[in-house]
């Protein structure tokens, strides 16, 4: 699934990488404890969390995960923007509830990996 069709699905808003939502992503990986995501997350997975701090940014540039989507309306702060930018990581953001992100990104045939 390219990141632009999630845009498009959550109603995001992309608030870095506008020039890289052409690219794929794999698998999809939802959580507030980044050691979870980085025990659970799968090769090119999209990050979706709540948790708003520069960890978020780090542990996806760890997994080489090109997109983080913030839920819950949470907004990254100025810093974790560049933090992203400077490691070509798409970040967004949208209104949405976890629940409802994997679910939206699940529907339309985005998965957890294999198990």
């Amino acid at each position: 699934m390219k990141i632009s069709e999630i845009v498009d699905l959550l109603d995001a808003e992309c608030l870095t990488g506008t020039d890289m939502l052409e690219k794929e992503v794999k698998t999809a990986c939802g959580s507030d404890m980044m050691s979870d995501v980085l025990a659970f997350a799968k090769d090119n997975a999209v990050l979706m969390t709540g948790l708003c701090n520069p960890q978020v940014i780090r542990t996806a540039e760890m997994l080489d995960t090109p997109c983080v989507i913030f839920v819950r309306s949470k907004r990254p702060t100025q810093a974790m923007i560049d933090m992203a930018e400077e490691r070509e990581i798409v970040v967004l953001a949208t209104n949405h509830r976890m629940f409802s992100t994997c679910g939206i990104l699940f529907q339309a045939g985005l998965t957890g990996g294999e198990k």
